[in-house]
């Protein structure tokens, strides 16, 4: 506003014309407007949607194909063994010592990769990089 009391002031009529010539219209505002929320929603979707939806699906498949004898880790930082599976939703956990727990499989974190068996794993690749 104080801008354009500037250029009424200084009296060129002319460069308040070119100033009025070149400023966009509302349509033209309200394009670049919504096409700057669309390219901000679709950097949000790719950023940071899609990813969690990838690794929801990771870790769904990871639960469904868990079965007694595996190693696992629970929510709570607890590390153990599937003992039997009681339904679709809960598991038994052998902790050791004989001390049992049932677990929501939703609660379990992922699979747990002990020293040993990564040793085990280092060796038998380096075996085969040997051949």
């Amino acid at each position: 506003m104080l801008i354009a009391k500037a250029f009424a002031a200084s009296g060129d009529v002319q460069e308040l014309a070119d100033v009025a010539m070149n400023a966009p219209t509302a349509g033209e505002a309200l394009m670049w407007n919504l096409g700057l929320v669309i390219v901000l929603v679709g950097l949000f979707y790719l950023l940071l949607i899609l990813p969690q939806q990838r690794r929801f699906k990771e870790h769904s498949n990871m639960l469904s194909s868990l079965k007694k004898g595996d190693r696992v880790v629970t929510g709570g930082g607890l590390v153990g063994k599937i003992d039997k599976e009681i339904n679709d939703n809960e598991v038994q956990v052998d902790l050791g010592n004989g001390v049992k727990v049932t677990a929501l499989r939703s609660m379990l974190q992922g699979r747990a990769v002990l020293a040993s068996d990564k040793a085990a794993n280092d060796s038998a690749d380096k075996k085969t990089d040997k051949k």
